[in-house]
């Protein structure tokens, strides 16, 4: 037997082979296996039917129920009373059984199947008891309709619980479809994340240019890049000069100028400039596929957290199966078979677990539910429990806590010109330009509709900034080292201006004409309204925060110190972020990391709880458990009271379905409840837990 390489199948050695080709991989697997491959929502297609075809049988037996009430309010007897009059030798108890026999076979099939296969393991779980107390339930109702003389006692139709074997088989067959939809989207952040390799590469080879499968290209060789295209390998820089968005991998929302000599990383993307390299990293080796591995192992080695209603079943089931035998035995011994029988019954009627069954996806449809409203999107239960030991929250910067975009905020003007001139002049000298920064002073002077100036003989200077003439005196816009070719040295003034700026994390850049500053602007990423509330929140619950970034330590240090944190990790590789959330948890804390970007899949997949922010990347969202539909980090509070608050009631749930089992299994035992009382408790023990859970509604976000 092996692992299929596409699906993780385990199948026969022979059906699941692979072999490689210049440079790619091709797979043969079974057939079951490229049906998952090629349709991955089949199984859930195929369990949904299923499901509705469940529902909707119990919404049958719910009418037919209720129309034999109006039947006997009406003074009609059950045994003559027709629901259709064009069939009247049908009884009441005939139609219940057309009705309930599909609903027990095929959608009760599964846990007989589930049964089946812990018996063979001889064992007991949830399935076991599902499959014997509908069974019995089921059979009792069978011989009540068509054999009512094999039974030692007197009974009649209404005696009968098909409708307590059909609603305990749909409400388990629910939960068990949602937990089916959260394991169908585990591997999508892989996906996602290979979708970000490029697919060619252009490399030159014996002085010629020819275009390769990226994943072809060989170790040391020389790659070029044009402008727009990703990076197909991590490598140094041998000719050109450009800006490379590396905000996918660094978190940095801001391009960086690529020169000689500088490091490349695979799957960024490529600014306006033509890059020469050298690969240095290949394959598996790029920056990309170890963020690729760190998800996946992140991934695998999560393991599933055990059920609540499970940990109880593992000693309910059998506890409740000895009951009901030895009831049977020992009425018997006393000589009342029939006593003995009915107690039979009754124990395994009421220990049928709807409740149990229900406790866990009745309160968490009804959180998700909220949680939509909210703006939340909480995965798997699984998360909940996690939730509720949380003692660390972990925030990336860029996208997260800040808005993710440039914006202009400081505008000094130096020498005997007015704000607005400032702001005109460095507007028409970055119009046009798709740098971020540009951007952020374009859209200021689009906000106060100032007019632009006719420039001439632009020119962008790599890594420095733009240069142009107007009325033939030379104007330029950029950083120290563009200022440097016009002035032998910055004025006193602008150098404490510049610090100033560049300390509070702001990206500062120097306006001048000829000889002459004439201004200094700011440009940078600003905090988010709501972070510092949000943080505020956190702490006063008791959480700890801390801030993780790719970007520099100053930038870092100066968003931390605006929202509140006072822990800053800056400077941070997205491995790197990764092996920083195992630190945390290795040292006691359960750790929930908050992100956006792409960056941050593989510090999200290892944190014990990933919190995606829904305006960031697909990846991101995949990777994480909690999802924030809205670009408000505030909603991490509300996700976190939400998830705790469910958890809660998940557990008040299993309490109270727990509560009716452990007093009715003892008195049903001594003979003391018939099989309808027994069914009327359970289906109180159901509504107690759908009444608790629906009190989750009430929940207000933080």
């Amino acid at each position: 037997m092996a692992k299929d390489p596409i699906c993780g199948m385990v199948v026969p050695v022979a059906t699941a082979l692979s072999t490689q080709r210049g440079g790619r991989s091709y797979y043969f697997c079974s057939q079951g296996c490229l049906q998952t491959f090629l349709n991955p929502d089949r199984e859930l297609q195929v369990m949904r039917r299923r499901v509705g075809f469940v529902i909707g049988g119990v919404l049958a037996l719910a009418l037919l129920r209720a129309g034999a009430f109006l039947a006997l309010a009406a003074g009609i007897s059950l045994v003559s009373w027709a629901p259709i009059p064009a069939l009247p030798w049908m009884s009441w108890g005939m139609w219940l059984f057309l009705l309930a026999t599909p609903v027990q076979i095929i959608g009760g099939w599964s846990f007989y199947q589930g049964s089946w296969a812990a018996l063979q393991r001889r064992a007991l779980n949830m399935d076991v008891l599902i499959a014997l107390g509908t069974s019995v339930a089921y059979l009792y109702s069978v011989v009540v309709v068509f054999a009512p003389s094999w039974l030692p006692v007197g009974v009649n139709q209404r005696d009968v619980y098909f409708e307590v074997s059909a609603v305990v088989i749909a409400f388990v067959l629910m939960g068990k479809y949602m937990e089916e939809i959260i394991k169908k989207r585990s591997s999508a952040a892989v996906r996602k994340l290979l979708d970000l390799q490029p697919a060619t590469a252009t490399v030159i080879r014996d002085g010629m240019e020819m275009t390769i499968p990226a994943d072809a290209i060989a170790l040391g060789e020389t790659v070029l890049v044009r402008p727009g295209e990703k990076i197909p390998a991590d490598g140094v820089v041998l000719e050109g000069s450009s800006s490379v968005d590396e905000s996918l991998l660094t978190g940095e929302s801001l391009p960086v100028s690529k020169l000689a000599g500088a490091e490349l990383i695979g799957g960024t993307v490529n600014g306006l400039g033509l890059l020469r390299f050298h690969t240095t990293r290949v394959g598996a080796d790029t920056s990309l596929a170890q963020i690729i591995r760190i998800v996946e192992e992140a991934q695998a080695s999560t393991a599933s957290v055990q059920r609540l209603a499970d940990q109880v079943t593992a000693w309910f089931v059998p506890a409740v199966v000895v009951v009901a035998v030895a009831a049977l035995i020992l009425w018997t011994l006393a000589g009342q078979f029939s006593s003995g029988l009915l107690a039979f019954i009754a124990v395994l009627v009421i220990s049928c677990p709807c409740a149990l069954g229900i406790a866990t996806p009745a309160a968490l449809m009804v959180g998700v539910g909220k949680g939509a409203d909210l703006g939340i999107l909480i995965r798997s239960g699984e998360v909940l429990e996690r939730v509720e030991k949380l003692t660390t929250v972990v925030f990336d910067k860029t996208g997260t806590l800040t808005l993710g975009k440039p914006v202009l905020t400081d505008l000094e003007p130096v020498a005997t010109v007015s704000q607005q001139e400032v702001l005109q002049l460095a507007g028409s000298l970055e119009h046009g330009s798709e740098h971020p920064l540009a951007a952020a002073i374009v859209d200021a002077v689009a906000m106060r509709q100032l007019e632009l100036l006719p420039l001439e003989q632009f020119e962008a200077q790599v890594g420095e900034g733009i240069t142009a003439r107007l009325g033939g005196s030379a104007v330029w816009f950029g950083n120290r080292s563009l200022a440097s070719r016009f002035l032998p040295q910055l004025p006193e003034l602008v150098q404490g201006q510049l610090a100033e700026l560049e300390a509070q994390g702001k990206t500062a850049m120097i306006l001048g004409r000829g000889d002459q500053v004439l201004g200094v602007i700011a440009v940078a990423d600003t905090v988010k309204p709501q972070a510092r509330q949000a943080v505020d929140l956190l702490r006063r619950r008791g959480v700890r925060v801390v801030m993780l970034s790719g970007d520099n330590r100053t930038t870092a240090k100066a968003i931390a110190q605006q929202v509140g944190i006072e822990e800053v990790i800056a400077e941070v590789r997205p491995a790197d972020k990764a092996g920083t959330i195992k630190a945390l948890q290795q040292a006691g804390q359960v750790v929930a990391m908050v992100g956006d970007g792409v960056n941050d899949a593989p510090a999200l997949a290892t944190a014990d709880i990933g919190i995606a922010i829904g305006s960031g990347s697909d990846v991101a969202k995949e990777a994480g458990d909690i999802i924030l539909i809205r670009n408000d980090v505030r909603l991490v509070v509300s996700a976190i009271g939400l998830s705790r608050a469910t958890m809660r009631k998940i557990r008040q749930n299993l309490f109270w379905a727990f509560i009716y089992n452990s007093f009715g299994v003892p008195i049903a035992a001594l003979g003391w409840l018939n099989p309808m009382i027994a069914g009327a408790a359970m289906a109180l023990s159901s509504l107690s837990v759908i009444v608790n859970s629906s009190l989750l509604r009430r929940y207000r976000a933080a």
